[in-house]
């Protein structure tokens, strides 16, 4: 495969100049414009950032995105699917709330939000991987998948199971419905944490499986019935029912590459990373800790697997922020900033998967523009 293009420009700016008009140039100059958007659904996926958190991407920068989809008469949506975790988007309401919030509202970004797997994380399709071989079938959002165009837009940052989380991160994990997230972190099923359990009833009602009993007002579920669809989890009202995730984290890399490829396959689409505010960890936590490394620019591709690959190694080069966990951690990875920081994650099998199966390359041609 040939080496794929990826565009890129810095955060200096000029008077009269802004980021966001640079992001424009940015676009244009990496070929969105040349996309048929024409009536066409645009999802645009992202993340909305766990409320308290406040390394997420700021929503003038999805405006700018939107803005150009509307001029090429495209119909654009902001996209998430709902988290497998507890938290402030563990269902749509909630969800939408955050996003609100943290200032993703149609006010400021141009378009509407929807979480792509419907209220409690239930509504998905089940997508064949051509070439997988640990995902036969993607449990994808359905809002992505009813979309003509893909488009995503990427905060560049670590990622404690996965060493990095960019595009394809955001689109494997990002795009699973809860039932997928739970098969991409999970080789087991969902378990019952009894000290939480009030014995309801409601994980019993939503099986379709018979799974779940009650026995002395506490659930538990028979793994023998279940098959691991997850709606047990969005359904419980304490939190008490809980995801195995044990899966080890080379083989969530391959899923979450595998996922990807369900939601590309097929379609066109677009890749824009942030390389700002490189926190060690994913916008999912609650807070964010010091950035790793100096902010370094703004990156776009057809190829997100290209993108991915020239966003590590533009932070690789880039030196220690003082005082951050990448300093802390002694850098016993001197060339590789992500595996100093977690030194249990195996980043680059989902690049080497991703290249595998199709998705692209990590061989790449870096453009700059002013």
């Amino acid at each position: 495969m040939n080496a794929s293009k990826v565009y890129f420009t810095n955060l200096r700016v000029k008077t009269g100049d802004s980021l966001q008009m640079k992001l424009e140039r940015l676009l244009r100059k990496a070929g969105l414009p040349t996309m048929d958007l024409e009536n066409k659904y645009v999802a645009i996926k992202i993340h909305f950032g766990e409320p308290g958190n406040l390394a997420y991407l700021r929503p003038n920068y999805a405006r700018t995105v939107v803005d150009m989809i509307k001029y090429l008469d495209g119909k654009p949506f902001l996209t998430d699917c709902n988290t497998l975790y507890v938290g402030g988007r563990k269902n749509a309401l909630d969800h939408i709330e955050s996003a609100y919030q943290n200032g993703f509202n149609p006010y400021n970004t141009g378009c509407h939000v929807l979480i792509a797997d419907g209220l409690k994380g239930t509504d998905d399709v089940n997508v064949p991987v051509e070439g997988g071989e640990y995902v036969k079938e993607a449990k994808i959002g359905r809002a992505v998948m009813d979309a003509d165009v893909f488009l995503s837009v990427n905060h560049f940052k670590g990622h404690e199971l996965a060493g990095f989380g960019g595009a394809l991160k955001n689109i494997g994990m990002g795009c699973g419905s809860r039932a997928g997230k739970m098969e991409m972190h999970s080789a087991g099923k969902p378990y019952v944490n009894q000290e939480l359990c009030v014995g309801c009833g409601q994980c019993k009602k939503v099986c379709a499986h018979d799974a779940p009993s009650i026995t002395d007002k506490k659930a538990a579920i028979d793994h023998n019935k279940c098959v691991g669809c997850g709606r047990c989890i969005g359904v419980c009202p304490k939190d008490a029912v809980k995801p195995a995730q044990d899966e080890a984290n080379e083989v969530l890399n391959y899923k979450i590459a595998e996922y990807s490829k369900a939601v590309l396959q097929g379609r066109p689409h677009f890749h824009v990373n942030f390389v700002i505010d490189v926190s060690p960890y994913c916008d999912c936590h609650a807070e964010n800790d010091l950035p790793i490394v100096p902010d370094v620019g703004m990156f776009a591709s057809f190829d997100p697997v290209a993108l991915d690959q020239a966003c590590i190694d533009a932070v690789n080069a880039q030196e220690p922020i003082k005082g951050s966990a990448l300093e802390d951690s002694g850098r016993p990875y001197i060339d590789d900033h992500f595996a100093s920081v977690f030194p249990e994650t195996h980043w680059k099998c989902c690049i080497d998967h991703a290249k595998k199966i199709g998705i692209g390359t990590d061989e790449y041609e870096l453009i700059e523009i002013q």
